[in-house]
């Protein structure tokens, strides 16, 4: 059965498009950015029938040199040969993590964010797989998992908090199916949520530390 695109998600390009949220403005990239991205952000009915919707996540390979080991949304750099973002967005889901274009309705996309450490202005297409498929990791190289999400863990208070980091970086973070959600997916989700109106009151002034695992990924990346 088809499942309908929930009425949130059309709310949430109306309330960017109307007010420009904060995080939208503090990261919006150079007028000629050095790199061009773009991710997924693609919920989906959860395998179940109470209408628990969830969200695919991934884990990038501690391989790469770019943010190695950090939850992501599928995506990818905007090759020349794509139409622009919202193409890139579904090549890279496939490629990464078997999800077929077709299967995919795209709602919309949102404006850039510019990530400082790699100069890339990643555009978010935000997208409803209304009868989901498998995923899977095709790519070891770029995923090392892939975890579709429920959205109640991420909307649940006690899974949320703000992440401390040694490099003096503070930011929100949340802690669902086994991964650890911070930067730039967790400041995007958590903008996401706000603006669909789903958020519930969660305390910021909880701090946790990064992972071992997570921040040495990260020191091995900037050595």
């Amino acid at each position: 059965m088809t499942a309908p695109r929930p009425v949130w998600m059309e709310r949430v390009l109306a309330e960017v498009e109307r007010e420009q949220p904060a995080a939208f403005e503090i990261f919006a990239p150079p007028v000629d950015p050095e790199r061009r991205s773009a991710v997924l952000m693609l919920f989906g009915p959860g395998p179940g029938d109470d209408g628990e919707v969830d969200v695919v996540l991934t884990a990038r390979s501690r391989d790469l040199r770019a943010h190695p080991g950090q939850v992501s949304f599928p995506g990818g750099r905007v090759d020349p040969t794509d139409a622009g973002p919202v193409e890139a967005a579904l090549r890279e889901a496939h490629e990464e993590v078997g999800i077929e274009p077709s299967s995919v309705d795209v709602v919309g996309s949102m404006p850039p964010l510019f990530l400082t450490p790699s100069g890339n202005a990643v555009t978010p297409v935000l997208g409803w797989w209304p009868v989901p498929g498998p995923v899977r990791v095709v790519d070891p190289a770029e995923v090392e998992q892939v975890e579709r999400v429920p959205l109640a863990e991420l909307l649940d208070p006690a899974r949320r908090f703000t992440v401390v980091h040694p490099s003096g970086y503070s930011g929100p973070g949340f802690e669902a199916s086994g991964l650890f959600v911070w930067g730039f997916t967790a400041l995007l989700l958590g903008a996401v949520l706000d603006l669909a109106g789903l958020a519930q009151p969660w305390d910021p002034s909880v701090q946790r530390p990064i992972p071992e695992h997570v921040l040495s990924d990260w020191m091995r990346n900037r050595g």
